[in-house]
């Protein structure tokens, strides 16, 4: 089986590659305040809340609440939207003003308090609370409350198989591919799913396959998707065989058994010509999935461990050349990768104590090797508090520990494998562990490192290595399965859970393009993990809205909504159903929007 030609990517940039396509959640913020400040002599203050991204010193406003006139204890009904990032560290201001002017101009305006805080504590909390300062002094508090956009999320899980599809190639059969698109305001099609190629058989059966349903349609159960059957050329141009056009409505009625016809625009209305091959849904299955905000909304707590490298090819601390000198201008690799990652990841643990280690130094008394050591020297307790914990007994350890050798990474990411089995108890996604390992070089014990890698595949944890220094990674790049699965002998990894960077590919970077590409897989690690094992978040979350293309005009039938299929131009009604007009589609789908504008104006 032979993919497709993948989509291009760009190239590295100056400074290191480009930003990953990290997916993007829309979230609302509802705001509301409690004991404002009174500025007001013959009534109370008329509060508004500005909130604004903080970018270093400047501030861009992101939008603003209503007015809310003579109140102390204002409830804002306007909602803030906002792009979260979860790889991002997204810092934002809520700035309360009394506004006196009907022009609502916080220029004349009396400032009555801020809050700045980041995007993914409020997220993380469920309810986020903290207090207004103004001068130093808090006046009243503010509560932020996050909904993420896109109501809720369902996967289609399904098996194919093509039936007597038309011969396209000359001195073969066809080389089939599936390929689903979903319908876009505009009447155009958006690739959201591609199968993998089946040579040369006119009757293939494609592997079980999983769509996310916002990606396929929006969620919108009368989105069009066409389905198209390719036959793959080695030079790009594939020959389309035939497609056929349904809904989500209409896959979480189908049955196993169900078939599709697939026509040929080209061959349609030929004479003699009826379809160009069947497909047949052999099994299907429409669930409930939950989304990354959901599990971390619903109290899944994001563990943060590091692993640290301190063997001898490290250099010695006290020369500059050092990996692990601490003397220069600017910190270290190591130190800039922990406060990079550790930034983002904090947000998500609300205890803020992270189990830190070290390995491949000797240490004191007895000066024997260790291939796992607490950076803080307790062995019964190797939790450092924050970010600043971490580095301050990394600093520390490097001025009481030989570096030693070799680069045994196996012993941490076991020590790690078992907290997360530890974990699966509880039957709940509670927990899931991040593992950062940094290290300069090869790992001596690779092999025993991929066992623990395939092993804790199956568990509730990500891996994220860093190479820091200029030796030669290529084996490394092994570790992660983008690729192939990574596998020894007979054994396979249940899934990717591993994601390497050299740090030298972002040596003239931010340190937010650092964590930006390390971390844009982990979210869907997280909720890909959960609910393959069915495990639903442990508290409530937030009730989410129906998606923007989901509401419908008034003069829309319920009937057209349940199982109706739009058309493209000169195509037929099929034989499994009825199917509405394009024209009838597009204008209930414009009449959503007219609605969501006017809904829009009111608030």
């Amino acid at each position: 089986m032979q993919q497709p030609p993948p989509y291009a990517c760009a190239p590295p940039g100056p400074g290191g590659p480009p930003p990953p396509a990290a997916m993007v959640s829309k979230v609302d913020l509802t705001i509301s305040c409690e004991g404002l400040k009174d500025l007001d002599v013959f009534s109370k203050s008329d509060p508004i809340c500005v909130v604004y991204s903080l970018e270093g010193n400047r501030r861009r406003e992101i939008g603003r609440t209503e007015r809310i006139s003579d109140s102390l204890n204002p409830k804002f009904q306007k909602q803030i939207t906002v792009d979260y990032r979860f790889e991002e560290v997204q810092k934002l201001g809520f700035y309360v003003f009394d506004i006196d002017d009907g022009n609502n101009d916080i220029n004349k305006a009396d400032f009555l308090g801020k809050c700045d805080c980041n995007l993914g504590q409020i997220v993380s909390a469920g309810n986020f609370k903290q207090p207004l300062s103004h001068d130093g002094r808090n006046f009243g508090s503010i509560a932020i409350q996050a909904q993420e956009q896109g109501g809720i999320q369902k996967s289609i899980k399904m098996t194919l198989r093509g039936v007597k599809l038309d011969k396209k190639d000359f001195f073969g059969k066809s080389d089939p591919f599936l390929e689903f698109h979903r319908q876009l305001l505009d009447g155009s099609y958006a690739l959201a799913h591609r199968t993998e190629v089946i040579k040369n058989t006119l009757n293939p059966k494609w592997k079980p396959m999983k769509i996310n349903t916002r990606r396929l349609c929006d969620n919108n159960p009368d989105t069009v998707i066409k389905v198209q059957c390719h036959d793959w050329d080695s030079d790009g141009t594939h020959d389309l065989i035939g497609e056929f056009y349904t809904t989500l409505a209409e896959f979480e009625q189908i049955r196993p058994g169900k078939t599709f016809e697939v026509e040929n625009p080209k061959k349609k209305g030929k004479r003699g010509y009826r379809n160009s091959g069947e497909i047949v849904v052999e099994q299907i299955s429409v669930e409930r999935e939950y989304t990354f905000l959901e599990y971390i909304q619903g109290g899944c707590l994001l563990n943060f461990v590091v692993g640290i490298d301190f063997t001898g090819s490290n250099g010695d601390p006290r020369d500059p050349s050092s990996l692990h000198y601490l003397g220069g201008s600017s910190p270290n690799q190591y130190t800039q990768a922990i406060t990079a990652v550790g930034n983002v990841i904090q947000d998500y643990d609300s205890d803020q104590m992270y189990p830190a280690f070290g390995f491949g130094a000797r240490l004191p008394p007895t000066w024997q090797v260790s291939h796992q050591f607490s950076l803080n020297g307790n062995p019964q307790d190797p939790n450092c508090q924050g970010i600043p914990g971490i580095l301050g007994a990394y600093h520390q350890c490097i001025n009481s520990v030989q570096l030693y050798g070799p680069t045994n990474a196996s012993p941490i990411i076991g020590n790690v494998a078992k907290m997360a089995r530890e974990a699966l108890h509880q039957q709940q996604a509670k927990d899931y562990y991040i593992l950062l390992l940094i290290t300069d070089g090869i790992l001596t014990d690779m092999d025993q490192t991929i066992h623990m890698i395939i092993e804790a595949s199956e568990l509730p944890m990500s891996i994220i290595i860093i190479g820091v220094g200029n030796a030669d990674f290529d084996d490394m790049e092994r570790l992660d399965g983008d690729d192939e699965v990574l596998s020894i002998g007979t054994r396979k990894a249940k899934r990717d859970i591993v994601q390497f960077v050299p740090f030298r590919d972002f040596k003239n970077a931010t340190p937010a393009r650092l964590a930006a590409c390390v971390l844009d897989e982990l979210p869907g690690q997280v909720s890909d993990y959960f609910n393959s094992k069915g495990m639903e978040p442990p508290g409530d979350i937030p009730q989410a809205e129906p998606p923007p293309s989901y509401y419908r005009s008034t003069s829309m039938s319920m009937s057209s909504r349940r199982g109706s299929i739009a058309s493209q131009t000169g195509y037929q009604p099929s034989r499994q159903g009825s199917i509405a007009s394009q024209q009838g589609f597009m204008a209930s789908r414009q009449g959503s929007v007219v609605s969501r504008s006017a809904n829009s104006r009111l608030i």
